[in-house]
This record gives C-alpha cells, sequence and structure tokens, in this order.
C-alpha cells in the first residue's frame, strides 16, 4: 500500500519534479525518479505482457536519458502513459466489455443494454483524450520550454482529466435518471 501511494506521488509530481530538477541535477540523475516509479509500481502489477511493455518503455527512457544525459526522454514519459492508457481503453472497444465497463461492473455488475452502450461511449472519449492529451504532451515534449511542459503535464492535463471526470458524472447521472438504472 505505502509503495502504491509513493508511486502514485511520484507520478502526479513527476512533471514539476524534472521542472524544478532540470535547473538543479543533470538529467542522468532525474531519471533515477523515473526507475525509482517504476520500481515502486512493479509489486502491484500483475505484469501481463501489456504491463511488461509500459514497464520496459518506462525503464528504456530513464535508460536513454542515464546514458545521453538528455532530457527529452524524461519528457516523453507522460506521452508514454498516454499511450498506454489509449492502448488499453482502445484495446478494450475489441472485447465484449470496455474499460469503462469493467470499472463500473465493479461497483454495479447488473448492466442493462443501454447502460453498456453507454459505457462504450464513454471509453471513445477517453481515448479521444488519450490522444489529445498525449498529443499536446508529445508537443510541449519536443517543443516548448520546460516551464510550459510542466505546466500543462503536471498541471493542466490533470485539470482537464477532472474535469472530464466530472462532466462524465454528471452526464452519468442524467443517464441513469432518463433510463431508470
Amino acid at each position: 500500500m505505502l509503495l502504491n501511494a509513493v508511486a502514485l506521488l511520484l507520478t502526479v509530481l513527476y512533471p514539476l519534479a524534472i521542472w524544478y530538477g532540470q535547473g538543479q541535477f543533470e538529467p542522468r540523475w532525474l531519471a533515477l525518479l523515473l526507475v525509482l516509479a517504476v520500481a515502486c509500481r512493479l509489486p502491484a502489477l500483475k505484469l501481463q505482457r501489456a504491463a511488461r511493455w509500459s514497464v520496459a518503455a518506462a525503464l528504456l527512457l530513464a535508460a536513454v536519458a542515464l546514458w545521453s544525459n538528455l532530457l527529452l526522454p524524461l519528457k516523453l514519459y507522460p506521452v508514454l502513459v498516454n499511450a498506454v492508457l489509449l492502448a488499453t481503453f482502445g484495446y478494450s472497444l475489441w472485447t465484449p466489455q470496455s474499460m469503462v465497463e469493467r470499472l463500473a461492473r465493479l461497483r454495479e455488475p447488473d448492466f442493462p443494454p443501454a447502460a453498456v452502450r453507454y459505457t462504450r461511449r464513454v471509453t471513445q472519449v477517453w481515448c479521444g483524450f488519450f490522444i489529445v492529451n498525449g498529443g499536446i504532451a508529445l508537443v510541449t515534449a519536443v517543443w516548448a520550454s520546460e516551464a510550459v511542459w510542466s505546466l500543462y503535464t503536471g498541471v493542466i492535463a490533470y485539470i482537464l482529466m477532472a474535469l472530464l471526470f466530472g462532466g462524465e458524472y454528471l452526464v452519468r447521472l442524467r443517464f441513469k435518471r432518463l433510463h431508470h438504472v
């Protein structure tokens, strides 16, 4: 539980730590933050194929930063996170249960067909979000200053996620009321 909390904290604060640390430390030392975040998550992961690939990709970014002493590989981590989430949510659209439906069934196992369609649509919306968010993270990583990259990936992206969560929650309440679910 403690490792999960540390991993979550490192992941959330990662862009701000990179921004702050880039003037204080060499990128190869900052790469250790990424290694630490991945190491904290390892015990919690079931290490299915997708999880193994995402861990390997994160460690590859850290290794490139350690070897090259460049900041760019570290700035690409949020792009990787969005790509992994897009792949996970997107893949679920070709399975009987979408990712959002799986998560929703943890709380409410009985699902009418209208709710299945709704959760599939929400999964599609999240896929769109991950495409846009990952694209902006990539553009800011490659072409923007560290301050702009950090502001977007460390603050604005989280605000946008919260707005999407909140907006979807309000739509879901209305959906339940209209469909008596």
